[in-house]
């Protein structure tokens, strides 16, 4: 090993893939632990001979050869390690004193030492005993993805069929032409999708897990599912419970709308202009929490997702077929498919973009809405957090001088402007049609200039029927 990578190692000290152990002239148990839990986890490296502050203290240059050994003959031992591994350590010199450095690569198999298995959380060794934690480790070891699970017993008679005609319309939508799911049967719809599919091990062919996420009626999915739930809580004032709650156990469709709308019930409308467009911060933001949530949990997994409103932040939890550990940034990031099929459903009908846009538009617009920026944490449990401030306004603009200017994205917006965005706002109400007289009467504006404020409102405001007859609504 290089000695100058070794020095950057021992000066960082032990994280979730280094460990450091002293030794004497020995192996203890607790090396075979680390290997263990190294092997369960992402892999890693321990250096024997040297101190948990990163002191390397050495290992008797005459006992390293046979403490390697030995390292390999208890390692290959079915008694002792199941199953088996084969590892090479390597004995180093570092400033004139002994160490052995043993890497130790992500194993696909779940294994134990002495029948009991280890996890690697943080830069600790820690025995798994719970069920729900050792089901999680064979859930990170598999090759193939839970969603695509297939129960040759389901039938059409199960699924939500009341709920393709919507989806159709959105899925037209969203590519502004015709999608061929219009022309498709229910059934055809549902296998186009990937939701109906095969087994190549066992020759079964029906329903997959992901068509039961997505569209089975709530008691199918509490059959196969009987731990789903997403919690959806406020905890403002009564920081010790709730001051609102929703317990949401329906099919990702309809979970995905009352999701957003319990967001919009709690969460502050920040007024923002980016370019010439009005974009909803709150509606972005809580679109992509939501739809992360829903797309990428692991369904199979007891623990409770979680939709949390406190007073500085928001955040979701959901259990995660986890790929790494740690926090992701858009430089770092890897994107990495949990749930492809439900994923793929989500972006045909415009619920979601492609893999990785999520985390910057988070980090792009957690600067506007709150002027901080929020972390997403990746583990057997995802964490998204989103810090929250109601009294910052990225477009705070200081009273006096009408004609002074705040910057919104890469344009200036004159306070003027942004003052008529928000009489209109405010002056519509929900399921009422208006004219564009009735704009230019509020306003005292000449309908061109009119026209070019309510196109810069799209997020807000919809048209209906053609330019001589044209009116406008909240959506």
């Amino acid at each position: 090993m290089d000695q100058e990578k070794l020095r950057t190692i021992l000066q960082i000290g032990e994280t979730i893939a280094v460990e450091f152990k002293r030794c004497s002239n020995r192996i203890e148990n607790d090396v075979y632990q680390s290997v263990c839990s190294f092997l369960n986890r992402f892999g890693g490296d321990i250096y024997l001979g040297v101190e948990d502050d990163g002191t390397v203290c050495g290992v008797p240059e005459n006992a390293a050869g046979d403490m390697v050994k030995n390292f390999i003959k208890i390692i290959s031992n079915p008694n002792m390690f199941t199953p088996t591994i084969y590892l090479s350590p390597e004995i180093i010199k570092y400033e004139g004193k002994t160490i052995i450095h043993i890497h130790i690569p992500v194993s696909a198999e779940v294994h134990s030492f002495k029948k009991e298995v280890y996890d690697r959380v943080d830069d600790a060794d820690v025995k798994v005993t719970a069920t729900a934690q050792l089901a999680m480790m064979y859930i990170r070891k598999q090759n193939r993805f839970t969603e695509k699970q297939i129960y040759p017993y389901i039938s059409l008679e199960d699924f939500r069929l009341d709920l393709l005609p919507r989806i159709r319309k959105m899925a037209t939508n969203n590519i502004e032409g015709v999608h061929s799911w219009e022309s498709m049967s229910d059934e055809e719809l549902l296998r186009s999708a990937g939701l109906y599919g095969k087994d190549r091990a066992t020759g079964e062919s029906g329903y997959n897990l992901a068509a039961v996420m997505l569209l089975g009626k709530d008691d199918l999915i509490m059959d196969i599912c009987p731990a789903y739930e997403t919690d959806a809580l406020v905890r403002r004032i009564n920081v010790d419970r709730y001051d609102d709650r929703e317990i949401i156990r329906t099919n990702l469709i309809e979970s995905y709308d009352r999701l957003m709308e319990f967001g919009r019930k709690h969460l502050p409308d920040k007024f923002f202009i980016e370019g010439v467009e009005r974009k909803n911060l709150r509606n972005i933001i809580t679109r992509e929490m939501i739809a992360n949530t829903l797309i990428h949990r692991e369904f199979t997994s007891s623990y409770t997702a979680k939709f949390v409103i406190e007073k500085d932040r928001m955040y979701t939890e959901n259990a995660n077929r986890s790929s790494g550990d740690g926090i992701i940034t858009p430089d770092n990031m890897e994107p990495n498919p949990k749930n492809p099929i439900i994923a793929s459903f989500f972006r045909n009908i415009g619920w979601s973009d492609r893999l990785g846009s999520g985390v910057r538009n988070i980090f792009k617009y957690s600067k506007y809405y709150s002027g901080e920026e929020p972390e997403f944490i990746e583990g057997d449990v995802f964490r998204l957090i989103v810090p929250l401030n109601e009294d910052y306004s990225y477009d705070n603009v200081k009273n006096g001088d009408k004609k002074t200017a705040i910057k919104n994205g890469d344009k200036k917006i004159s306070k003027k402007t942004i003052q008529n965005y928000k009489k209109i706002l405010e002056f519509m109400e929900e399921g009422k049609e208006y004219t564009i007289q009735d704009f230019c009467n509020l306003l005292n504006l000449k309908p061109s200039r009119t026209k070019e404020l309510l196109k810069a409102l799209t997020q807000d405001i919809e048209q209906i029927g053609n330019n001589k007859n044209r009116k406008y609504r909240l959506k």
